[in-house]
């Protein structure tokens, strides 16, 4: 196993247990390793500090495997921290209701650039990082065997890869091929998930407790739903009993499968107005014609991918929440979104609050929304806090 030496006064984060190294912070490689091969971490001293995956392509140099050992990264290693991130999730299909949940959710997981999902029978997962793709040989026949599924449906297409240095893959690694559209549960709600091209792993089962806990205060009222996606907090408000559902996206495959699923509920597709635009045109429009809403749902798409996009970001986020706050009927609500992992959970709310005062309305809120429960977080790695909510009364 090659060796890589932290620089002197850099090791405290990796003592801390932070999983990234930078590349500024390595003083020396006693070799050449290869891209995602397991390497040894020591201090300027000579302490051992772990094992990591090295990546010579991205400024995170090395995410660590192990902390505190140089002991092999092998099959009983991910077996260990596999069954550990099931063990974590056994209860919780039947606590909320649901086939689908996240098995393993990266960093948190103790397993750097390995997200997994299961929708029903068939897992979905991305392997976004040098280590992660390393590790996959050893890591998909283990989740095939601990966890029963028929499928596994490689989505690693993401942008990320091209900082490691890798090509972005698709495609079925083990079992047999998946049906075209996988149904989901969630209590009392079905949803159609397109694992081969849906969004993420599929669907955002990250929104699952915000989408209940929104529904329950559309009963009787009007909701708009932006960035809908294929439907999901429009088609829970349904379900709980909201009077009227708008459904916006500028996708149409998204739009169509958000109809299937509107129907899938027992709901007919005239029912619920579906409008395929560009949200941001599409509230201006809104607005100019005076209409307004009892409810009002902004979860816009990742609009940082990292802190130098940050400004960028929160004058869209400012943007989108000015023109949503000013849509909000007096006595309505809005619940409102970021899953830019580069804005802080204080900074979004400092941008909303700038939004209400332009506005000229008041926000009080009512509760603060995040990931749920199995997308785990850990806490010597707070940047896994990624998805930031509030639902806020709006007068």
């Amino acid at each position: 196993m090659f060796t890589v030496t932290l620089k002197p006064k850099r090791d405290r984060p990796t003592r801390q247990g932070h999983p990234w190294i930078f590349s500024g912070a390595i003083a020396a490689v006693d070799g050449r390793p290869s891209i995602g091969e397991p390497v040894r971490i020591c201090s300027a001293s000579g302490d051992i500090l772990g094992v990591g995956a090295w990546s010579p392509e991205s400024q995170i140099r090395v995410r660590m495997w192990r902390f505190g050992s140089d002991a092999p990264i092998d099959e009983a290693f991910f077996r260990e921290k596999v069954t550990s991130a099931l063990a974590i999730r056994a209860e919780m299909g039947a606590r909320f209701q649901t086939n689908a949940l996240r098995l393993i959710n990266a960093e948190a997981d103790g397993l750097p650039g390995i997200t997994v999902d299961r929708y029903a029978d068939v897992l979905s997962g991305q392997f976004a990082t040098a280590g992660a793709v390393w590790a996959k040989p050893l890591v998909v026949p283990l989740l095939m065997e601990l966890t029963g599924a028929s499928s596994f449906y490689d989505r690693s297409d993401v942008d990320g890869l091209a900082h490691e240095g890798l090509p972005q893959t698709t495609g079925l690694l083990a079992g047999v091929e998946p049906p075209e559209r996988v149904v989901i549960q969630e209590g009392d709600v079905q949803f159609e998930v397109d694992v081969r091209n849906g969004h993420k792993t599929g669907y955002y089962l990250d929104q699952r407790e915000s989408r209940r806990i929104v529904a329950t205060y559309a009963v009787g009222k009007t909701l708009l739903n932006t960035f809908c996606y294929t439907g999901g907090f429009g088609i829970a408000a349904q379900k709980a009993g909201a009077k009227a559902v708008t459904q916006v996206d500028i996708s149409a495959p998204a739009l169509a499968l958000a109809r299937a699923n509107t129907v899938l509920n027992g709901f007919a597709e005239a029912d619920t107005e579906f409008i395929q635009g560009n949200v941001f045109q599409v509230l201006r429009g809104f607005r100019d014609r005076g209409r307004t809403f009892d409810v009002v749902v902004l979860d816009p798409p990742k609009f940082a991918d990292t802190r130098s996009q940050t400004m960028k970001a929160l004058r869209g986020y400012k943007d989108v929440n000015l023109m949503g706050i000013k849509l909000v009927a007096k006595g309505g609500y809005l619940a409102t979104f970021s899953c830019s992992g580069a804005i802080t959970p204080d900074l979004f709310r400092t941008v909303v609050a700038e939004a209400a005062r332009d506005a000229g309305r008041t926000l009080r809120i009512i509760q603060e929304l995040r990931q749920a429960p199995d997308h785990v977080e850990a806490l010597n790695f707070p940047e896994g806090l990624y998805l930031k909510g509030l639902l806020c009364y709006v007068e």
